[in-house]
């Protein structure tokens, strides 16, 4: 292939079941997803989220490495701004000492949930605002990469275990946010086109590509991920039938501000009748970022979007109400490439 293919996984709680379950359908999707030959696979962050299952990635992301065996395994990401640096780089280190050379760090500077989530995250402190990610980030990199500079006051901290390898650090965008920020630090680079419908020029990935600087111990060239929606099925017409729960939840989600459960197609095409028609055109149109059809249709639009970019791992997401329709849209994909 000329670009590499991976997943991320936002852990769905499947047919109406427990998000209990939903931890146990992503190790499965993982072992899945090795045998057809991806080559990572992510886990997201989400709290109080009825229809997310993966709170902490950081053990979800143990447990799959334990029960696969080559797959790369990391986070998709970790919310940085609810967390001490050396605390993450502490926990991904040791992931890395147990399992060497399968584990990346992906970080995001989102919240992954409601403000008040936000406020019990960080209690009894007050969360952290915007503008000190970057401070964050630079710490994190620090502890990861064992290379604070000797006027931070962490100077001589040693994140634990010393003498492991470090995981691969990735920073995650929607837009061109953190793009100088992954350059200037020497970190790879995702940019999530599933998140929001807005314009993502190409030019967001010639831009990193252009002003990183490798830091000595991480990568020593630049790496992009195109992350991208992709709902693989026998016909583009099936494809969005599979595709309606997720997207009745995403307005539901990111117009309205409520986060419930996954419907059925039936029940999610049903309420889409009763949706006002600023709502429908919105479901509409996130229904277009998506790239669904059959497996040609959507390796061409895949392949035009990585030659787009100039993309050299291109991350796959979806989202359905039955589990075993993700499982078939990624072996579908795989099988025509």
């Amino acid at each position: 292939m000329p670009f590499k293919l991976s997943v991320v996984d936002q852990s769905p709680a499947h047919n109406g079941q427990s998000q209990s379950q939903g931890l146990h359908y992503s190790t499965r999707l993982a072992q899945l997803c090795e045998e057809l030959g991806y080559h990572r696979f992510w886990i997201a962050e989400h709290h109080d989220t009825a229809s997310y299952s993966s709170s902490c990635p950081e053990i979800l992301i143990a447990h799959i490495a334990q029960n696969t065996q080559n797959i790369r395994v990391g986070s998709g990401g970790v919310m940085l701004s609810h967390y001490s640096p050396l605390k993450v780089a502490e926990v991904f280190r040791t992931l890395e000492a147990l399992n060497p050379g399968r584990i990346d760090l992906g970080v995001g500077r989102a919240p992954g949930g409601t403000d008040l989530t936000s406020r019990a995250l960080a209690f009894p402190h007050r969360p952290n605002s915007a503008e000190l990610y970057p401070h964050l980030l630079s710490d994190l990199s620090g502890f990861v990469h064992d290379n604070l500079p000797e006027e931070h006051s962490f100077y001589g901290i040693n994140a634990t275990p010393v003498g492991a390898s470090a995981p691969q650090l990735w920073t995650l965008g929607s837009s061109s946010g953190s793009v100088d920020l992954a350059a200037e630090l020497g970190l790879g680079f995702v940019l999530a086109l599933f998140i929001g419908t807005h314009e993502r020029p190409a030019e967001i990935f010639e831009r990193y590509k252009a002003r990183f600087r490798p830091n000595g111990k991480g990568l020593e060239k630049p790496q992009t991920i195109l992350s991208v929606a992709c709902l693989c099925a026998d016909s583009k017409e099936e494809a969005a039938y599979l595709a309606a729960p997720n997207m009745y939840w995403k307005v539901m989600a990111f117009r309205h501000g409520i986060r419930e459960h996954i419907r059925s197609p039936e029940e999610a095409l049903s309420l889409y009748n009763q949706l006002s028609l600023s709502d429908q055109a919105y479901y509409q149109e996130t229904l277009d970022s998506v790239v669904s059809g059959s497996a040609a249709q959507c390796r061409e639009e895949l392949e035009r979007l990585a030659d787009h970019y100039n993309a050299e791992e291109l991350m796959l997401v979806n989202v359905t109400h039955d589990f075993k329709d993700r499982c078939n849209s990624y072996s579908k994909l795989m099988t025509a490439f």
